[in-house]
């Protein structure tokens, strides 16, 4: 199984420490909220995929200002990146034709589906996996639980084979390294597009209750998606729905267990378990920042913006403002909640906002109601790594079984 770690050879090349990036932000944010030149870690990136010119938003001002002006910071130029692999999605649409889609799509995260899968999918694929490691009473939970339980989970969500599971998983493994491996990123774009639009014409005569059926069947003001619209989407929400939330839940994992007080007070009151994730959510970003296509000659936070330039919004920056947190580089559940911008803002705030939470929650209730006693173990040198996506590299604990 590959997990999708960056290789930590690539800060040879690169400006950034991608074990901790912070203090960089940390002093680009007191220069000022916008800076000509980059955050994002171009180490392994070929020169034809690079931008000409880039500016990056770091406070938290700046980069929700700018996601909230969807006209001037475009999402337009991700046709050119991740699109070439992906397809047209709505993550590169604007303005009507964006809305249009996501109307369409949302139907698939209807409310009371949320409140379906938490009981019927999510919380046994979640036990399913502890019992595989429970008696060993030792696990590595980034291995064997956080990349796991995902995506098992968005592929019972779409309706496919559990025997299929190694093939959609490398296949979206492919699709994010796709700045590196560009050819494996085309093919496993080829595949994926044949694989879905095989499930895509089954759930059309024969309709059953997951996500391809509800994109498939999905009309509004008689409107429906095409196959193209339907198979671009899902290459997108393969990854997406592994990447964020298998990160997300290893960064809290790790946080808890590098602060056992707070691991402690969690496994005695459950309920803290909602602020937990929005804490680690702001603490350790799983996507640290988003880029735009500056569409017209623009201004952010004083800094004059030439057309043509790609903007970079660092979310893991604008997360840790001190504007806006007191002790913002501190790791404290108990903090009072001002809301973070993890799963940035405007016309395209994510979809799968509370799918994502409710997964990292139910994963973190599940493990604090089967085991205590947890301890982080050195193996491995277990730290949280990268950009723009980060996570932990191992998790390797040992554990008590709760009678």
């Amino acid at each position: 199984m590959e997990i999708p770690v960056q290789d930590e050879s690539a800060t040879a090349g690169s400006t950034l420490d991608l074990r901790d990036p912070y203090p960089f932000f940390a002093a680009k944010r007191r220069e000022g909220g916008v800076f000509h030149g980059t955050v994002f870690d171009y180490s392994r990136t070929p020169e034809s995929l690079r931008p000409p010119d880039s500016y990056a938003a770091v406070s938290y001002a700046a980069v929700s200002a700018a996601l909230r002006n969807s006209r001037v910071f475009s999402s337009r130029l991700y046709d050119s990146t991740i699109g070439v692999f992906m397809g047209p999605t709505i993550l590169a649409m604007d303005g009507k034709s964006h809305r249009a889609h996501r109307n369409l799509v949302a139907t698939a995260f209807k409310p009371q589906s949320l409140q379906r899968w938490e009981p019927e999918i999510v919380e046994p694929i979640c036990n399913a996996l502890i019992d595989e490691f429970a008696e060993r009473g030792s696990a590595d939970l980034v291995k064997e639980f956080t990349f796991e339980f995902p995506t098992r989970v968005i592929a019972r969500l779409l309706g496919l084979p559990e025997v299929d599971l190694p093939f959609f998983r490398a296949a979206a493994v492919a699709i994010i390294s796709y700045a590196n491996k560009v050819p494996q990123a085309l093919e496993a774009s080829k595949e994926l597009k044949e694989y879905f639009l095989g499930h895509i014409e089954q759930r059309r005569s024969n309709p059953t209750d997951d996500i391809i059926s509800d994109l498939a069947t999905a009309e509004i003001d008689g409107e429906k998606l095409t196959d193209k619209a339907i198979y671009s989407f899902l290459r997108l929400l393969l990854p997406a729905g592994l990447e964020t939330t298998y990160r997300s839940s290893g960064n809290l994992l790790y946080q808890l267990l590098r602060h056992p007080e707070q691991f402690a007070a969690v496994q005695r009151e459950h309920q803290l378990i909602p602020q937990a994730v929005e804490e680690g959510l702001r603490y350790e970003t799983p996507l640290t920042l988003v880029q735009r296509h500056v569409t017209e000659d623009a201004e952010l936070e004083g800094v004059a913006i030439p057309a043509g330039s790609v903007l970079d919004l660092c979310l893991g920056s604008a997360n840790r403002d001190e504007t806006r947190w007191e002790r913002p580089e501190e790791f404290d559940i108990f903090r009072k909640h001002v809301p973070h911008i993890s799963f940035t803002a405007g016309a395209h705030t994510c979809l799968g906002l509370h799918l994502a939470r409710m997964e990292t929650r139910v994963a973190v209730e599940c493990l604090l109601r089967r085991l205590t006693g947890f301890t982080l173990l050195d193996e491995g040198d277990p730290h949280i790594f990268g950009q723009p996506f980060r996570s932990p590299n191992v998790l390797p604990v040992t554990f008590d079984v709760i009678a």
